[in-house]
């Protein structure tokens, strides 16, 4: 019989087999060894290896349909016009050249982290979303979490709030909380800052007007001693547990003061939304032939509110960029206030000391062809397109991978979607090659095969 001494050492053989085979194998019974067993030696075999964390939170400003790189961060101004688009280029200042769509981003770039040199896998809108979020392509097999749920299962919250919050909800394509528990879903806010403006409320975020908190109390009380009873029974204790920890997160939102100005425009000043470009449009006019500012700005307004109350993980979206048909039209009317918006946010952060501990993180599924079609627009390609970063650590002022002289493909220091996913989680202190384990035995990476970008962190 082994000694307890021969067992801490284990098997030489079985730890020298990867996890992952030893289950395939099924050598745990053969050894006496159960999967609790294993994730003991996991532990242990992890144990020192923790990444210290650069940043606290992410705000995802994703910009759904496919952002043209063309017309943004990668301008090809030598390029015969059919490749190059109706716009000119503004220099940064850096040295570099954006689109002259992105003035003010330009005149901050300092401060900014542009990748060039993206590289995606399927140049389909819902399936190239789901690889976005979660950093896996669709599965048949396994639903995979997305970053948000991972981050609040790996980190969990900081304070009161939600650690995951879509603005004002997420994106059905992007696939949910995979084989984590329900729990580490995101907080939806339903109502909408974009449309609601100073007037932004969380749907059902606030006690009806004929309860008063003692009320709310006395039938928390009672909840309680019904779900005591129904524990009695024969019941589902996950699923138990799960409502437990909805009913108490609810409840803490709802009476908490400092929850409930996270929500809210309170103390925001004119000067603020200014700098926001609150009141920036486009050049299209709506149906009443009017300009209409867009909403970005009082959306990041709020984001930047939720991670300066610790909320580790804030995603959101802005725009329609599926331009097939004008894209000329389409940044006219959405650029402007984009523009305005995330270099006023990276502003913000910057001014409060916030910046070293957010990233700031412009995610798109995809990017558009290189040459401009017969409808003046651009289709679809993941082949190479551009990110934009700021804070959390990323090497500010650099412009980090090329695409060819037209846009199509990278020709230096290309980045796969996976791998910046992965440089995302190193910032925030989790490793992406961390094993999680869904249905109970299988171990599965947070993201497989995915390696940092140390070129892009300082």
């Amino acid at each position: 019989m082994n000694s307890s001494a021969d067992y801490g050492q284990g098997c030489r053989g079985y730890r020298a087999l990867p996890r992952r085979q030893m289950l395939q194998a099924g050598v745990l019974g053969a050894l006496g060894l159960s999967t609790a067993d294993l994730l003991r030696l996991q532990a242990a075999e992890t144990a020192g290896q923790t990444i210290e964390p650069r940043a606290k939170s992410v705000i995802q400003i994703n910009l759904p349909g496919g952002f043209p790189h063309h017309e943004s961060f990668d301008p090809k101004p030598e390029a015969p016009v059919e490749y190059r688009g109706s716009f000119g280029v503004v220099k940064t200042r850096t040295g570099d050249i954006f689109s002259d769509n992105l003035p003010q981003l330009a005149s901050i770039a300092d401060k900014l982290t542009v990748v060039r040199s993206v590289v995606g896998k399927i140049p389909d809108h819902g399936q190239a979303t789901y690889h976005l979020h979660t950093g896996y392509t669709p599965s048949t097999v396994i639903d995979y979490p997305q970053l948000g749920s991972v981050v609040s299962h790996e980190l969990g919250p900081r304070g009161e709030l939600p650690c995951y919050i879509a603005i004002p909800g997420k994106n059905s394509s992007g696939g949910g909380t995979g084989f984590l528990p329900s729990s580490h879903g995101p907080f939806e806010t339903g109502g909408d800052p974009a449309k609601e403006k100073k007037n932004f409320q969380v749907r059902d975020f606030s006690l009806p007007s004929d309860l008063s908190l003692e009320q709310l109390q006395r039938r928390r009380a009672v909840r309680e001693l019904v779900d005591q009873r129904i524990r009695s029974l024969e019941a589902n204790p996950v699923l138990l547990d799960t409502m437990d920890e909805f009913h108490a997160n609810a409840y803490s939102l709802l009476t908490s003061a400092d929850a409930q100005k996270a929500f809210s425009f309170e103390d925001e000043s004119d000067e603020t939304f200014e700098l926001y470009g609150s009141e920036v449009t486009g050049d299209i006019k709506g149906p009443d032939g009017r300009l209409h500012p867009k909403g970005l700005a009082e959306r990041l307004i709020i984001a930047r509110r939720l991670v300066e109350s610790g909320v580790r993980f804030v995603t959101l979206e802005y725009g329609s960029w599926d331009c097939h048909i004008g894209v000329e039209k389409t940044c006219l009317d959405y650029m402007r206030p984009f523009d305005y918006a995330i270099a006023g946010l990276v502003e913000d952060l910057d001014r409060r000391g916030l910046l070293d501990s957010t990233i700031v993180w412009v995610t798109t599924e995809f990017g558009r062809t290189p040459k401009v079609n017969k409808e003046s627009g651009r289709d679809h390609w993941a082949r190479s397109y551009s990110m934009m970063v700021a804070g959390g650590g990323f090497n500010r002022g650099l412009v980090y991978g090329a695409s060819d002289s037209t846009g199509g493909e990278p020709v230096r220091d290309g980045v796969t979607l996976e791998n910046l996913i992965a440089t995302i989680y190193h910032q925030l202190g989790i490793d992406a090659r961390k094993e999680l384990v869904a249905f109970g035995t299988r171990p599965i990476e947070i993201i497989r095969d995915a390696e940092v970008v140390k070129q892009l962190i300082s």
